[in-house]
């Protein structure tokens, strides 16, 4: 079951503090500990807390400590969106939220507001935001000023948005809509939202919109007067007292606000009678114009009654304050239970908890996004600290992929070189390997060289290897590197920034070997797409594989997808797809389909299948439209070596997607090579991976 769920909007004013509190109010019958985060907040901390997280915290007495209930202020958000640094804000965000994933049974998540420029580039990074936590969505449109129309569209379009980028969308919820709307646009909606996305239409509620004599001294920055008891008083209409007091009092309602010059002592003193008389609706204030107050009798007369109601006093004229007046917006905030009852209760009557809440229990994460699995994998790599070699400490990208590892803690090391031309790199590169959780070794002067000599001399003595050779053959750091694997003085080597792949893994064939029942070392890329995580295999090592071998490897690559978190979807590439295509290519991949069903019932595998079919649902279903698994493959089993290779390269250069690999799969320990046109960052994943595989032997 998922373990949080995303309200999003995509307009300010839309009544997301109504849903978030009936969410968190239905949860709370469930979870022992809800948390509640905001990504993005539009208040700066030195002047406030958010109110819709004070809210929360306060009724529900949930003791969220505040600094953790959001990643970034508004302006903050925006200055990296125009930087087009939005990955480092959703790794930020992502790290934030994990706390909460961590140490709560469930988490409501809240999308922004919407208030001020870049509204546009705030959507968009909602969307990425949800997608990227791998959360369902809540989703919400405002009636407010809509047609039937209009109201329906906006949904339908703030639906495809969100499914358009493969964000699943539990509920739709059409709020503040127009009481004589509310029936047409519940038919209408129902009958074009697909049939498993719930829908609420929830009417205008007046009382959840209209402000508060607080609010209304906030909005307008009026000073108070009299009445700071009945500062919590609603506010359901106004009037402008600039009539003679008979007609003035025919225009009083309940809960009226009186908007009146300061010198308008008649006014005043007839609003606070009618206010005590049975016979008058109840006044909720009494707003002064134009910077003047009160004459001093008039003063002296309010000093003396009880109960005054609050009257504030503003330097702006009776116009210019009406209209201020009448677009100040009411938030539900702690210090007016009612109003958030109200709200709990709004939400209870026209939205079906119950089903909503089997949509939450049922609901499973099926993708996983780039930023997901990268954090995934740090989190991973460091629950059980490994210790993994790498052979090649004269490349500089070797040494700064080191001194990231090392400093944010994630694996032992062991660089083999010379220590004091490595050390120099350093120095020249300004690089600090802090020296607690790290080796350096010249494998000629290790303590251990003659015992890895011995030992490989009587693993390979069959295949002609002497002593002399076995001495000069482990002065080559990849077969030196290979042995501390497998003698366990490191749990897996990383090598290849300046040597081939035959090189990093003729060792690790010859005396690490392959795991029983594996016969074929192969390899995956993990492609780190856009908006999510694919498999590529095989890539690296294999230039063509037979029907059975690719079988094989079809299976390695499905094991290595789950067990990195990848649910397996398998397709078997080809030239064409289903029963379309034939030769001698295609008969292969057709084969080696029917080996991986025979041999692994239980995995999901189609083909042969082309890229597309694979890939795209939409040309999936034109092409196999009885097949389940075209259009939504995760794991992508190439031929052989020349398209797989080809085309991870094209992805990755065309696309800017991350590659993460080559991940060798089949090994008794793990061993795993680099591209000779590697990057830092290619160093420091394939490490990451290499632990995380060295944890699951």
């Amino acid at each position: 079951m998922t373990k949080a769920v995303f309200i999003a909007a995509a307009e300010p004013n839309s009544g997301k503090s109504l849903v978030a509190l009936g969410l968190v109010n239905m949860l709370l019958g469930k979870a022992r500990q809800v948390g509640y985060f905001k990504p993005i907040i539009d208040y700066d901390p030195g002047q406030g807390l958010d109110p819709h997280i004070d809210t929360i915290d306060q009724y529900f007495k949930l003791g969220l400590p505040y600094a953790d209930t959001y990643a970034f202020t508004r302006q903050e958000a925006l200055r990296l969106l125009e930087a087009d640094a939005q990955g480092e804000l959703i790794d930020a965000v992502i790290r934030k939220f994990k706390h909460w994933e961590d140490t709560c049974d469930f988490t409501v998540v809240e999308g922004s507001d919407f208030l001020g420029p870049g509204t546009a580039i705030e959507f968009d990074a909602n969307v990425s935001i949800a997608k990227n936590l791998g959360v369902p969505v809540v989703l919400l449109v405002s009636g407010e000023g809509k047609s039937t129309a209009q109201l329906v569209s906006a949904a339908l379009t703030l639906l495809r948005s969100f499914e358009g980028r493969e964000v699943p969308v539990l509920l739709v919820v059409a709020n503040r809509v127009a009481p004589a709307q509310a029936d047409d646009v519940q038919a209408l909606l129902r009958a074009q939202l697909p049939a498993e996305v719930l829908l609420a239409v929830i009417p205008e509620e007046p009382n959840l919109l209209h402000p508060t004599m607080r609010e209304i001294q906030s909005g307008l920055g009026g000073k108070l007067l009299f009445g700071e008891g009945g500062l919590g008083s609603q506010v359901d209409n106004y009037v402008i007292g600039a009539m003679q007091v008979p007609q003035f009092l025919n225009y009083l309602k309940d809960n009226v606000l009186i908007v009146t010059p300061g010198d308008r002592g008649d006014i005043i003193v007839a609003a606070l009678q009618a206010n005590q008389s049975a016979s008058y609706p109840r006044v909720a204030g009494i707003v002064l114009t134009a910077g003047s107050e009160p004459d001093p009798p008039i003063m002296r007369l309010l000093e003396g009654l009880p109960n005054v109601v609050p009257i504030l006093a503003v330097p702006t004229g009776t116009f210019e304050t009406t209209t201020r007046v009448a677009g100040i917006r009411s938030r539900i905030s702690p210090d007016n239970p009612k109003k958030v009852q109200l709200a709990i209760g709004t939400f209870g009557r026209h939205v079906d908890v119950r089903a909503l809440e089997e949509k939450l229990v049922s609901f499973q994460s099926e993708g996983i996004t780039p930023h997901m699995f990268q954090y995934r994998l740090l989190q991973w790599a460091k629950r059980s600290r490994r210790h993994i070699v790498l052979p090649e400490g004269n490349d500089d990208r070797i040494l700064r992929a080191a001194a990231q590892l090392l400093h944010q803690d994630i694996v032992d090391l062991t660089i083999l070189g010379d220590p004091a031309e490595v050390a120099a790199s350093a120095k020249r590169l300004g690089l600090s390997l802090p020296a607690g959780h790290l080796r350096i070794i010249d494998p000629v002067h290790y303590e251990h060289y003659a015992d890895y000599v011995e030992t490989f001399y009587e693993l390979r003595k069959d295949k002609g290897v002497n002593h002399d050779m076995a001495r000069d053959l482990l002065r080559d750091v990849s077969y030196f590197g290979s042995m501390m694997v497998y003698k366990g003085h490191a749990d897996g080597m990383v090598s290849g920034a300046v040597h081939t792949t035959q090189h990093t893994i003729r060792p690790a064939l010859q005396f690490i070997k392959t795991k029983p029942g594996v016969s074929v070392v192969s390899s995956v890329f993990f492609m780190c797409l856009p908006d999510r995580v694919a498999v590529f295999g095989d890539c690296a090592v294999n230039p063509n594989p037979t029907a059975e071998q690719l079988a094989e490897i079809a299976i390695s690559s499905a094991e290595s997808s789950r067990a990195f978190g990848i649910e397996p979807r398998v397709a078997m590439l080809s030239y064409s797809s289903g029963t379309s295509g034939a030769g001698a290519d295609v008969d292969k991949v057709r084969q080696a389909t029917e080996l991986v069903r025979q041999k692994r019932p239980d995995l999901k595998v189609e083909g042969p299948i082309q890229y597309d079919a694979a890939v795209d649902p939409l040309v999936g279903r034109q092409k196999l439209p009885d097949s389940e698994l075209a259009g939504q493959a995760s794991v992508l089993i190439f031929p052989d070596l020349n398209t797989g290779n080809n085309t991870y390269k094209a992805v990755q250069r065309e696309t800017g997607a991350l590659a993460i690999g080559p991940v060798l799969q089949g090994l008794n320990k793990p061993v795993n090579d680099l591209s000779r046109g590697c990057t830092v960052d290619d160093v420091f994943n394939t490490v990451v991976i290499t632990a995380i595989q060295s944890q699951q032997q």
